[in-house]
């Protein structure tokens, strides 16, 4: 970043002599106004709940324009990343910052390739969960179970530690989710097979079974490597701010990406594609897309407590660029299984055509997005509901992994240590009586 020409000044209406405040420019994006020093030189906080308007660190991984629809990977669209590069491409390029050549790319392959399996000792970890315990309860207890296995890469300031653990943990999701959902099923964990690709050895480990071999679908696989790449990285969200946050005390990584697993949990951040398909199913028992407009009538009266899922983004004011990248799979999908004619797929065509030309939906901007299209996508695949946001967090672990890496590399990273405004008592003392 770099100082603008121009200063922020900051005045008091009480008489308080005003201050001067650094004004810093990005690549692109707003100008930031510096306040590290606003308590030392006014004995005064800012106020900002959510962080809606504050910058808390600077990064070169991963930029949002809300208002124009646009999402880039290290400057990359990520309309090209997803038609012109694959998952593995992705991470390096997040990881790195530059996109790999083709040394480098099979250089790369071949190293997550050979770190795909787990210690076997985390099948005992596994089997002391209840079988019918939440997939995203079983994740984040496995995630953060590796830091007992692999002690020789969990030294977050150790810049050689941090890339061993990366690799583990971007070659281990897939084994990870896998297994939380075998165990789930009662069915036998299958181990990773090397010579498939990313995706394709996630569908095996998914849906394989001993009995049989598993033939990877190409057209399933395209389509699970898409949701991989349209998921990895989604700049200072709540997960990764979490991740930021708990590696800032220095803790190890696979702790830091265990806690962005839990946090995604939330069906606010990670839920809401599960959510999507939720909505879609009680609408489909409702009556289906006869009664599309008459859920749509709800949404709009504010006193009935409906919502539409699926639709707006707190940071996209336009149309979610992901959506549409997701709506090309969805169709891709559809049509290669024989479910074109899928009634939740109907219901979907239904909601987003009136979203997009109701004066209600379009004035508020509500535009489908990416968690609209992409719950159709698993659902169609065979992946259950309450597994879409473990792979939700397969897909993220390598945002998350390069967000931690550039803040502790970060010479001006601190501790995170957020203020507050104290609404409480103020001192007083025990009476005895």
């Amino acid at each position: 970043m770099k100082l603008a020409d121009n200063k922020a000044t900051l005045s008091f209406s009480n008489g308080s002599p005003s201050i001067e405040l650094p004004v810093y420019q990005g690549t692109i994006g707003p100008d930031v106004i510096d306040i590290r020093k606003l308590y030392a030189q006014t004995d005064k906080f800012t106020y900002d709940p959510g962080f809606l308007s504050t910058a808390s660190c600077q990064s070169a991984i991963t930029y949002i324009d809300g208002d124009k629809g646009e999402l880039l990977y290290r400057g990359y669209p990520i309309e090209q990343l997803a038609t012109n590069c694959n998952y593995l491409d992705t991470c390096y390029l997040l990881l790195n910052g530059e996109l790999p050549n083709a040394q480098q790319k099979a250089d790369f392959e071949n190293l997550v390739t050979k770190h795909t399996m787990v210690n076997e000792q985390m099948q005992f970890f596994l089997r002391g969960f209840r079988r019918d315990a939440h997939p995203m309860a079983v994740l984040t207890g496995l995630v953060g179970g590796l830091s007992a296995f692999y002690h020789d890469s969990t030294d977050i300031n150790n810049p050689e530690h941090r890339q061993i653990s990366a690799i583990r943990l971007i070659a281990k999701m897939p084994t990870l989710v896998a297994m939380a959902y075998k165990y789930g099923v009662g069915q036998p964990y299958q181990y990773p097979q090397n010579n498939l690709s990313y995706a394709g050895n996630f569908l095996r480990m998914m849906f394989g079974n001993p009995c049989e071999e598993y033939q990877v679908n190409p057209v399933i696989e395209r389509a699970m490597d898409r949701i991989f790449i349209l998921h990895a990285d989604h700049e200072q969200n709540a997960s990764t701010s979490t991740v930021r946050l708990c590696g800032s005390s220095g803790t190890n990584p696979f702790a830091a990406i265990a806690a962005g697993v839990a946090c995604l949990w939330g069906p606010a951040h990670g839920g809401a594609n599960e959510a999507c398909l939720n909505m879609l199913e009680d609408i489909q028992r409702m009556g289906g897309v006869a009664k599309v407009g008459e859920f749509m009538e709800k949404v709009k009266d504010k006193s009935s407590g409906v919502k539409l899922m699926g639709f707006g983004h707190r940071v996209y004011k336009n149309y979610d660029p992901r959506a549409k990248l997701m709506q090309e799979t969805c169709n891709e999908v559809l049509a290669a299984l024989g479910l074109e004619k899928d009634p939740l797929f109907a219901l979907a065509k239904q909601l987003e055509k009136i979203a997009l030309e109701d004066d209600y939906f379009v004035s508020r901007k509500l535009y489908p997005n990416v968690d609209f299209y992409s719950g159709i996508v698993q659902r169609a695949i065979g992946i259950p509901v309450n597994l879409f946001t473990g792979i939700f967090a397969l897909a993220r672990t390598v945002g998350w992994i390069a967000q931690l890496n550039e803040m502790i590399s970060d010479p001006e990273y601190k501790i995170g240590r957020p203020r507050q405004l104290y609404t409480g008592s103020p001192r007083r003392d025990i009476v005895k009586g």
